[in-house]
């Protein structure tokens, strides 16, 4: 009788652990999708902004256009590789690898590129049962789950500028994609 018990407690945590872990999957492979996606729409934003307005500010306070994109590679990198992952952690105020001084639009574009390519890897090979652990985000309490959304939202915020920068230089920028 004890072992039926077993059994049929074993076979319902099976039951309700296994749509779960589904969920958690099906979580995973949107956060992918929509970092595939906006990967594209960055990309071609960066493209089609003329290599002479990679400066351009559009207030003094501003991130220029330049900074705005290797920004978002450094937040990316970051988010994905410091704290999904366990990389230590680059340093802003030092880091070159993410600064657009003496960087062509070409390398960084590209370094944006390689960028997507190392965060959708690790996501790829991320453990769903880790998206409920905790880590400190400036202060706070945060899940990794939280994190992944945080990569879409940074991401979008400042490719948000960056398509203003386009449009107060008079170029229209990309038709929005869905999902992304």
């Amino acid at each position: 009788m004890k072992q039926i018990l077993s059994l049929t407690v074993f076979l319902l945590l099976i039951t309700i652990q296994t749509p779960l872990l589904a969920q958690q999957n099906n979580f995973i492979d949107d956060s992918i999708e929509r970092l595939e996606n906006s990967r594209k729409y960055l990309l071609l934003v960066a493209e089609l902004m003329p290599t002479e307005k990679y400066d351009y500010k559009a207030t003094e306070e501003s991130l220029s256009f330049s900074e705005s994109i290797m920004h978002i590679g450094f937040a990316l990198d970051w988010h994905s590789q410091s704290l999904i992952g366990d990389r230590a952690a680059r340093v802003y105020q030092t880091d070159t690898v993410f600064k657009p001084a003496n960087k062509t639009k070409a390398e960084m574009m590209a370094r944006i590129d390689q960028t997507f390519t190392e965060a959708i890897t690790l996501l790829k090979d991320f453990e769903p049962a880790q998206l409920n652990d905790e880590l400190d985000y400036f202060g706070l309490n945060r899940s990794k789950r939280q994190i992944f959304m945080l990569l879409a939202d940074h991401i979008t915020h400042h490719r948000a500028q960056m398509l203003v920068s386009m449009r107060l230089n008079g170029l229209v920028p990309p038709r929005y994609v869905l999902y992304q």
